[in-house]
């Protein structure tokens, strides 16, 4: 929880001071800058603040300089971001990413004394001459004829997927104050650098995977450079961040995607080599001699890092060896410190890179020969066709592994971290033990910001990779924000362009319930009897979504049941069947796994996971019992694990592979995630990876036979009430009232933004009592560590 200012040596290689960054948990994307002097630094969080830190007689630093920037429309949160000073006035210049501005900071005063309107979600800024150059995330200002989609208050220009397309640099005249210039790249344009004569600026472009060359002379762009390990591979490297050597002959670019650098020549464009860094590098720069490269990265070593506790004399160069940690937050940054490498060790560099992003094995998959026709459950080369016409890909709400089948002594789980086992959860286990039990499943994202990108587009952009400082510009898990989306699209659209058939239940929509004032029990009285006297509509937030979505079937919020959802699926289904035209493509959302913990009102937890199962038992009952059986599978899986406990992996999660070509009754530990699931639904519909992550993916092969069972599933009933309802506040007293009140308090009934550690132990005590401590860790794995 913890968000620091971090000093480091950088020839010993320790960490030196560690600042609290003030008020605000969090800092931005980017905007770190030293005095010219060496005196102070500056930095922006990730809200409202330009923080200066000065050094003290000691040696250490103190926070000096706090100034609030205006956010829009005269509110709060202007989001800052990118900083550069402007040396002939010494005012500072932030891009403000909410407003749209460059604001203008006299520094002696703490006044922006002016606010520079400049393209969509500025993100940084380079002062070249008289010149100020400024990237903006979501490119120029839509005209009137533009589409546009939504971003943090302002308006994006998209395309017809409704993703962002357009990329730009504000060219702003520093005496004037006014943009003269604002040149067109490519999309998401973030980190800049600025060759060694200032005639040249390169601006790396994450959601297009290019290098823009600018020339600050003449103010145009001159040339494009792929940035990727090899051209000819599909997106997904996300160049974010550049370094210019000395010389200016070479360009060290931050690839996210790739967790690398990419070496690229200024002569020729080309990518020279790679060098491995650590989880999502987002920045780069030289030492002042040029012999080292220093790489800040994002998400650092990943959820298994070892040290908790974050002590005063941690070195920071690699995890100490004693604590194991298992939960999908804990993700701790880290600084790669990299000699500039001669050419033999550059290609030492380079074959790490390979192997770690499996480039020999893309390869492959890119060089594969076509075969004779084959019938096949899930095709591996070029010539074989799918048995499966038709996917139903079902995903859910938020929870590990453990939590769910950690009671199945036949897979790798610990009953000790089992909330939802088989009393509350009788379809999932019965699924897993009819089908099969995955037991080595992972989701690739950790909350549902990026948990939903993964599912639905197998890749997450830097707009939301470096969001997690506090995701001050949105939180964009229903689609209400353009910028957060790939330019390659989502799976949806992939199937539709192959002339596929695709209908949408409640992924990335809006509910609308009248009256507004309807309770969970007004809704489930409907829901019993049939009538319709709460109105619930969906309104798709995505433009490529909108012409096949379900109008009555929504996501969120938890007030409505999975139950009822399930009933207007199958109000549906049943007109497939009449006709015999179900899509190729069905996606699904049934959130209330997520539940609302101990809101008085709403269901217990187990309760709401229990409505959750059984709403999943009646639609692959439904399916299984249908026409469609024999050529069809269903893939179901969390969206994220909602940092809940897991004794291998926090990421570690549900999933099921369900159709009758599925290996029956056994445990398969082959190791899957998120991406596999859509490798898979690529392949059954002889589709193109949609990136290099897909691409990189293992298919699940392996759950299948060429033997079909077409056994049909027959859902069980629930053992838990559906209506079994948390008690009112005035029932409870001590614990049990302390969590309810925060439960309350908590934004849990829509957007999934509460305090997860504060939420996973509401979820905890209410299924385990609140006398059991609640196990913040594993060591090892059977040694809890209580809290």
């Amino acid at each position: 929880d913890r968000t620091d200012l971090t000093f480091i040596d950088t020839k010993a290689r320790t960490v030196l001071q560690r600042l609290t960054i003030h008020e605000e948990k969090g800092t931005s994307w980017c905007g770190i800058l030293w005095s010219d002097d060496g005196q102070t630094v500056w930095v922006t969080s990730k809200k409202n603040y330009l923080l200066g830190a000065e050094r003290d007689g000691d040696g250490t630093f103190q926070w000096k300089h706090i100034i609030q920037l205006p956010g829009p429309h005269g509110k709060s949160n202007p989001a800052p971001g990118g900083l550069a000073l402007d040396p002939s006035s010494g005012r500072m210049l932030v891009t403000l990413s909410r407003n749209n501005t460059l604001a203008v900071v006299d520094l002696e005063t703490g006044e922006v004394i002016n606010e520079i309107p400049v393209g969509i979600a500025p993100y940084d800024v380079r002062v070249v001459g008289r010149k100020a150059y400024v990237t903006n995330w979501g490119g120029r200002r839509p005209r009137e004829d533009d589409l546009t989609g939504p971003t943090s208050g302002s308006r994006a220009v998209i395309d017809e997927a409704g993703i962002a397309s357009s990329g730009t640099v504000s060219v702003v005249d520093l005496d004037s104050h006014n943009v003269i210039r604002e040149i067109e790249v490519d999309l998401h344009p973030c980190g800049m650098a600025v060759s060694p004569d200032s005639n040249r600026l390169y601006v790396a472009n994450a959601n297009s995977d290019t290098v823009s060359v600018l020339d600050t002379r003449r103010d145009e762009a001159i040339d494009r450079w792929m940035a990727k390990p090899m051209e000819d591979l599909p997106f997904g490297s996300a160049p974010n961040a550049i370094a210019v050597s000395h010389d200016g002959r070479t360009l060290y670019v931050a690839l996210g995607g790739n967790n690398c650098l990419a070496v690229m020549s200024t002569v020729t464009g080309k990518v020279q080599g790679l060098i491995p860094t650590g989880w999502y590098p987002g920045d780069v720069v030289l030492t002042n001699n040029g012999s080292q490269l220093l790489v800040a990265n994002v998400k650092g070593f990943g959820s298994r890092w070892k040290d908790a506790r974050m002590t005063s004399d941690y070195r920071g160069q690699i995890p100490p060896p004693d604590v194991e940690r298992h939960n999908s937050h804990d993700h701790l940054g880290s600084v790669t410190f990299v000699e500039v490498p001669d050419e033999a060790q550059l290609k030492k560099h380079s074959f790490q890179v390979a192997s770690n992003m499996r480039l020999p094995m893309m390869r492959r998959v890119m060089d594969l020969p076509r075969m004779p026709k084959r019938i096949v459950p899930v095709p591996t080369r070029p010539g074989e066709e799918s048995v499966f016409k038709h996917v139903l890909y079902i995903i859910k709400e938020n929870r590990t592994y453990d939590q769910v089948f950690g009671d199945l002594p036949q897979g790798d789980g610990d009953p000790s971290l089992c909330l939802f086992g088989r009393e509350v959860t009788p379809n999932q286990h019965a699924l897993a033990e009819e089908f099969v039990l995955l037991d080595n499943f992972y989701c690739n994202g950790v909350l549902s910001a990026d948990g939903h990108q993964w599912t639905d587009e197998g890749y997450v952009t830097d707009y939301i990779e470096k969001s997690f400082g506090g995701f001050a510009r949105s939180y964009p898990y229903y689609g209400n924000d353009a910028l957060a989306y790939a330019s390659s699209g989502f799976i949806w659209d992939h199937v539709l362009r192959a002339g596929l058939t695709f209908r949408n239940y409640g992924e990335m929509v809006r509910a609308t319930i009248e009256p507004a004032s309807a309770s969970w029990a007004d809704i489930y009285k409907d829901y019993q009897s049939g009538r319709e006297t709460v109105k619930i509509r969906a309104m798709a937030q995505v433009r490529g979504l909108e012409p096949y979505t379900c109008p009555t079937f929504i996501g969120f919020p938890g007030k409505v049941q999975d139950v009822y959802r399930a009933k207007e699926f199958l109000r549906e289904f049943r007109q497939y069947e009449e006709k015999g035209d179900l899509p190729n493509l069905v996606m699904m959302l049934l959130p209330n796994n997520h539940t609302v913990g101990t809101t008085p009102g709403y269901p217990t937890p187990r309760a709401a996971v229990a409505d959750n199962d059984l709403a999943l038992g009646q639609i692959i009952d439904a399916v299984s019992h249908s026409r469609f059986w024999p050529e069809t599978v269903i893939f179901v899986v969390e969206d994220d694990p909602q940092a809940g406990l897991d004794h291998v992996d926090g990421h570690r999660t549900v999933a099921l592979c369900v159709s009758p070509y599925t290996q029956r009754r056994g445990v398969l530990s082959a190791h899957y995630n998120q991406s596999s699931i859509l490798r898979t639904i690529e392949l059954i519909f002889d589709l193109a990876p949609m990136n290099q992550l897909n691409m990189a993916a293992n298919p699940m092969h392996d759950c299948f036979t060429e033997k079909p069972d077409l056994t049909p599933y027959d859902c069980l009933p629930n053992n838990i009430p559906l209506d079994e309802m948390n008690p009112p506040l005035r029932a409870l007293r001590g614990k049990p009232r302390h969590y309810a009140q925060k439960s309350i308090e908590m934004p849990l009934d829509d957007i999934d933004q509460a305090d997860e550690g504060t939420f996973n132990r509401i979820i905890w005590h209410a299924v385990k009592g609140y006398d059991v401590a609640y196990p913040a860790d594993k060591q090892g794995r059977r040694s809890p560590v209580s809290q």
